[in-house]
């Protein structure tokens, strides 16, 4: 019988983690328009956080918009089933990439944003879809080791993205079509002085469109197991009885307000610590987003019910082959595809000081989701600590290092706070993604202090606000206040 559900799983799995990959690097793709933008619109650093606030804020439109309609309506997911909300929210966001089109053409800003609004509110419905869905396949004491995978995979693309797409945008495509000109008449290039094109962002997002209309057409096609509350679906405001939730509602906030920050000023910050070009930067953004892999693959197999010791090695196994797998892909596109010279072993050897922290920080969690989440959170309170107490390329490193130990807070908190929350699931899934706003408002809380004291460097001491709360979460404030009965079946 449990042979049968696995094998029943299977399949929908599959399908959700190349969402996950998908929605991942199409997310950090943000992380290169920045640049791009403030070139293209001579924009200050707090207006080119316009492109983080505009795409965050529409998650908290959309599930407000959702949490709504769940309230007067009845949960609409739960009536309507996971599958059309997928497939709801996959349309949506081919519509928002193929905007992006004109946008460039006209060299409209605010189309720009308006495009990055849509896409916002089609990964909304995703997200409120997919996560639950997610933790819903299988055991409830093993959903938090399936969201980490489902994320590692998310994380993947979120790797792939600064490589890839900053080569897309900044050297193949922009080849393509007559060169952009600047609002002072004069031709807009990279940091290596090759000139930019509208084609530079119009093709790669024509290719997202249609890889999300595929996916649609995937999942059409596949038949995924229908789940449904053991009690009637109600209106009100359910969800909101737990303290887990709101609690858990507050973490989503600051974590993805602080990694996003990081994550989304990275390249500039670059730039002004060491005057690294932007084509050498973002392929040391790809080891920030890639510790998030590495971190989510490592707590996937930590959450699994392998013995300890058999775990453990495995751990160490996939931590080096995956550190492996990202300086790979790094230095194969730098050096076969965009004609420099591809990083170094001995310059990324820092890097994996971090990975081996970030092995000693699973063994303390014990895998315990909520434990592990305070570990990391207080590590990554110490990164920033020393990142502001120094500079140069020690603070780079610590920076980039912070990535791995942002790796299963998303999992950890999102299970943690749906955890017994019943029929109440995916309304309280609507709100947590409702928090997701907070990669709109820190990252501007960030830039406007980096206008202010003139560089991101000191701007940092924000994420480490938002860390402690984590850190207090993930000791105290997961504590479900009650438990709750009511089950979900397939």
């Amino acid at each position: 019988m449990e042979t049968e559900q696995r094998t029943k799983y299977t399949y929908p799995m599959i399908a959700l983690t190349t969402l996950f990959f998908m929605w991942g690097f199409i997310t950090c793709m943000n992380d290169i328009l920045i640049p791009y933008l403030r070139k293209m619109f001579d924009l200050q650093r707090w207006e080119s956080m316009l492109v983080q606030f505009t795409f965050f804020t529409a998650y908290f439109v959309g599930s407000l918009v959702y949490f709504i309609l769940s309230v007067r309506k009845g949960d609409p997911i739960a009536k309507r089933g996971y599958k059309n909300g997928i497939l709801l929210g996959l349309f949506i966001s081919a519509g928002a990439c193929l905007l992006i089109y004109p946008a460039a053409a006209l060299q409209s800003f605010p189309l720009f944003l308006a495009a990055l609004f849509i896409l916002g509110l089609g990964f909304t419905l995703l997200q409120i879809a997919a996560n639950p869905y997610v933790a819903l396949l299988g055991k409830p004491e093993t959903a938090s080791s399936r969201l980490n995978l489902s994320q590692a995979f998310n994380s993947f693309g979120t790797t792939i993205a600064p490589i890839l797409g900053g080569f897309l945008v900044f050297d193949f495509f922009a080849k393509v079509g007559n060169p952009l000109i600047g609002r002072t008449g004069n031709i807009i290039s990279n940091d290596m002085g090759s000139p930019l094109s509208a084609a530079s962002v119009q093709l790669p997002y024509l290719i997202f469109a249609a890889v999300f209309v595929a996916l649609a057409v995937v999942f059409y096609l596949i038949k995924l197991p229908e789940f449904s509350a053991s009690a009637k679906i109600e209106k009100g405001v359910g969800a909101l009885r737990f303290k887990q939730l709101y609690l858990g509602m507050i973490a989503i906030f600051v974590y993805v307000g602080a990694e996003v920050a990081v994550g989304s000023s990275f390249i500039n910050y670059a730039k002004e610590s060491l005057d690294m070009p932007e084509m050498k930067a973002k392929a040391f953004l790809a080891f920030y987003w890639g510790g998030l892999m590495i971190g989510r693959f490592l707590g996937s197999i930590s959450l699994s019910g392998i013995s300890s010791t058999r775990k453990y090695l495995i751990m160490l196994l996939v931590s080096v082959l995956t550190f492996f797998v990202i300086y790979g892909a790094n230095y194969f596109v730098m050096n076969y595809f965009e004609g420099q010279q591809g990083l170094g072993i001995e310059e990324v050897a820092p890097y994996l000081i971090f990975v081996f922290v970030n092995y000693l920080g699973f063994i303390l969690g014990k895998s315990m989701p909520a434990r592990t989440l305070m570990i990391f959170s207080l590590i990554a309170i110490i990164l920033l600590g020393i990142a502001l107490a120094s500079s140069g390329i020690h603070t780079f490193w610590t920076i980039i290092g912070l990535g791995l130990f942002n790796s299963i807070m998303w999992s950890n908190i999102f299970a943690l706070s749906i955890a017994g929350l019943g029929k109440d699931t995916a309304q309280g899934s609507s709100l947590l993604v409702m928090m997701i706003l907070g990669g709109a408002v820190v990252p501007m809380i960030v830039g406007a202090f980096a206008d202010i004291i003139g560089g991101y460097h000191y701007a940092f001491f924000v994420p480490i606000i938002c860390y402690g709360y984590l850190a207090y979460y993930g000791w105290k404030g997961y504590k479900p206040k009650y438990k709750h009965s009511e089950n979900i079946t397939a």
